[in-house]
């Protein structure tokens, strides 16, 4: 078989199988599991294949005219290099992984039929983005992924807070889609062809006459997708789907799109210094802000949320500096320990029997009722914190390693300014994230919250994709940054001596500082009686400081179930920890920019329609309707009252002459 068909089959299969389980679902409920976890196991096994065959070596291409259009061509095409073989390995991983592990965390969800064909369906899609070469082909993937995570982050349709997110994620994504839907065409207009190919060429020859207006009409669509500042804020709301959904976005679809369409067209990007600036300040804020909300949130998936957003942050600070291979290197490793992060919180949500004892104020005993979870997410936010030696340390050091590059004087197609934005912004973002992820496991597993009821034992397969996920975590980053370069641009991967000291010393410091304010808060709240708190809402435990509740405690007369008050954030930001927990107020202030405004238009035109112009419709048609009325009573029927009215008419006209005459 060629290696054309095998990447053919890549996304086919799970689209065959997302159709399969639609139609089967209710007919033959024995068969949805297996088509739901074999076509992505297949996929896993042929992506691997491709890989091997493509070898990091020469692109493997192929094309074939899809319908003519007079002007610009759409093709059918492939374009596979070592960044698509690799990327779409991850995507098929981590999805088998979703899969089976939602066969457990579902079992008893009756949509699950469904639910797992829109999976696969996302998959497919997911995959059609990595291998195509023409990208009307990568925009039909990309728009299937947003109708997907519409229907699977509202799977819980019943809540108010599923179906607000669904459509907040949606209309979010689809106002970065109108310019980068606009961007794709002006694109292909100056290039002459949307094959990427061909797109490359023209770039490379100079004929981009837009770059400018072209790369930021695109940086809007890969904001929204990739949840980017300023179009991020629909990524901590999608948290109310299913916790394996969370896993999939944010490891291996949706969100890596957009990083994974700039790398494959990064020298676009490069061809406009402005637009390299503006993605570097666009991954510094992203960064940066939304370390600070991850460290503010109580509920464990919205940290987690936030922790994805920062680090595509480092994603696109790479490309900002134009190194692809550090982007992508952070892309892969990200997507295991990320995946682990979400199906380990998932395994803790299963535990407490629900998914509102999410917040981790409220959790108490969890190390030894989830011993699987206890150790796999220490692997994973060891990860995430870029402790050496698990994976996150190589591939974050190889972003800041690029932006010190730069920094160097070595700044190739990146502006020298890039390279301090993001080097500042990656360095901060280093000690943030080492905070937040020590508050994570801190609370989650050292909590002092009430203790939630035993659910009893995981089923197996959640337990064991948690360990599978566990390795690449553990292993991945140090076997993989001296084998990349040679599947990328050849550029030396290997962590810099600055950088490194400087990255995991202020990661080091951040977990420090965390687990003092932890031990500070600890005993001020040990004052309180485990789980005590006022039966009065405004009085929750959770939104008072530890030094209130201390104080105040003797006092309180009803004793509940309450959160945890040894939270370190309380010192960590002190009066910014109210403002980082509401995201910064962002919605609030899109609200006020935005939505009022358009409220209130429409307000103003519903006003319009219905007291001005059906006004003036209804008056139009009233005075007709009053004269047929009195036509109508005029016809009587009686010969005598037409007589009678004749008559009487010959009179007044009698008279009228009479008066005229004597007049004259």
């Amino acid at each position: 078989m060629t290696t054309t068909t095998l990447a053919a089959l890549v996304p086919l299969l799970p689209f065959l199988g997302a159709a399969a389980g639609l139609l089967l679902g209710r007919t033959a409920p024995g068969l949805v599991r297996p088509l739901a976890v074999l076509p992505p196991l297949a996929s896993l096994v042929l992506a691997a294949l491709v890989a091997a065959r493509q070898g990091g070596g020469q692109a493997i291409t192929a094309h074939a005219e899809l319908t003519p259009t007079g002007s610009v061509p759409i093709e059918l095409a492939l374009y596979i290099d070592g960044f698509a073989a690799l990327v779409a390995i991850l995507v098929a991983f981590v999805a088998a992984c979703v899969q089976i592990y939602s066969t457990g965390y579902l079992r008893d969800d009756p949509r699950y039929p469904s639910y797992a064909a829109l999976v696969s369906l996302f998959t497919s899609a997911m995959l059609l983005v990595v291998y195509s070469g023409d990208l009307i082909v990568l925009l039909v993937g990309w728009e299937v992924m947003g109708i997907c995570s519409y229907f699977l982050v509202g799977h819980y349709w019943e809540t108010p807070e599923a179906r607000a997110a669904s459509l907040k994620s949606f209309l979010v994504t689809k106002l970065g889609d109108v310019p980068f839907l606009i961007g794709l065409f002006a694109l292909a207009t100056d290039a002459g062809s949307f094959r990427i190919t061909r797109v490359l060429g023209a770039v490379a020859a100079g004929n981009l006459h837009h770059p400018t207006v072209i790369a930021l009409l695109l940086l809007a669509g890969v904001a929204g997708k990739s949840a980017q500042f300023p179009l991020h804020t629909w990524l901590p709301d999608a948290m109310a789907g299913p916790t394996p959904v969370s896993a999939l976005i944010h490891a291996a679809t949706m969100v890596a799109a957009g990083v994974y369409f700039v790398a494959r067209l990064l020298p676009v990007f490069e061809a406009s210094q402005a637009a390299m600036v503006v993605l570097a300040v666009m991954a510094a804020v992203t960064m940066t802000g939304s370390g600070l909300a991850a460290l503010a949130q109580d509920d464990i998936k919205r940290v987690l949320a936030y922790s994805t957003i920062g680090q595509l942050g480092y994603m696109t600070g790479a490309l900002a500096v134009g190194d692809r291979g550090a982007a992508v290197f952070h892309l892969l490793s990200h997507g295991a320990f990320k995946a682990l992060l979400f199906l380990a919180a998932g395994v803790i949500i299963h535990a407490a029997g629900t998914n509102s004892l999410a917040a981790m104020s409220r959790m108490h005993g969890l190390r030894d009722r989830v011993p699987d979870a206890y150790w796999t997410m220490t692997v994973a936010l060891l990860a995430l914190a870029a402790i050496p030696p698990f994976s996150g340390f190589f591939s974050k050091e190889s972003v800041l390693g690029a932006a010190e590059h730069v920094v160097d004087g070595h700044p190739e197609h990146a502006p020298f300014a890039a390279g301090w934005i993001v080097l500042v912004a990656g360095l901060l973002t280093a000690l943030l994230t080492a905070a937040y992820a020590t508050r994570l496991w801190l609370l989650a597993f050292r909590g002092r919250g009430a203790e939630a009821p035993d659910h009893g034992r995981q089923p197996l397969t959640m337990t064991v994709v948690l360990w599978v996920l566990a390795v690449p975590s553990l292993a991945f980053g140090g076997l993989a940054y001296r084998a990349l370069p040679g599947w990328f641009d050849g550029r030396d991967l290997t962590p810099t001596l600055l950088t490194s000291v400087l990255g995991t010393g202020l990661a080091v410091v951040g977990g420090l500082l965390t687990y003092g304010a932890w031990q500070r808060t600890t005993q001020l709240a040990a004052r309180v009686p485990l789980g005590a708190v006022a039966a009065h809402p405004e009085e929750d435990a959770g939104l008072v400081e530890a030094e209130a509740i201390a104080t105040h405690a003797p006092a309180y007369g009803d004793i509940a179930y309450a959160p945890d008050p040894a939270d370190p954030a309380r010192l960590l930001l002190g009066p910014l920890r109210r403002h980082a927990a509401a995201g910064f107020h962002l919605d609030a202030v899109y609200a006020a920019l935005f939505v009022r405004p358009v409220q209130a238009g429409a307000s103003l035109v519903r006003f319009l329609d219905r007291e001005v112009v059906e006004t003036y419709v209804g008056g139009a048609a009233a005075l007709p309707r009053l004269l047929g009325a009195a036509v109508r009573r005029a016809q009587t029927g009686n010969v005598q009252t037409y007589v009678s009215a004749l008559l009487a008419g010959t009179v007044v006209l009698a008279v009228a002459v009479v008066l005229v005459a004597t007049g004259a």
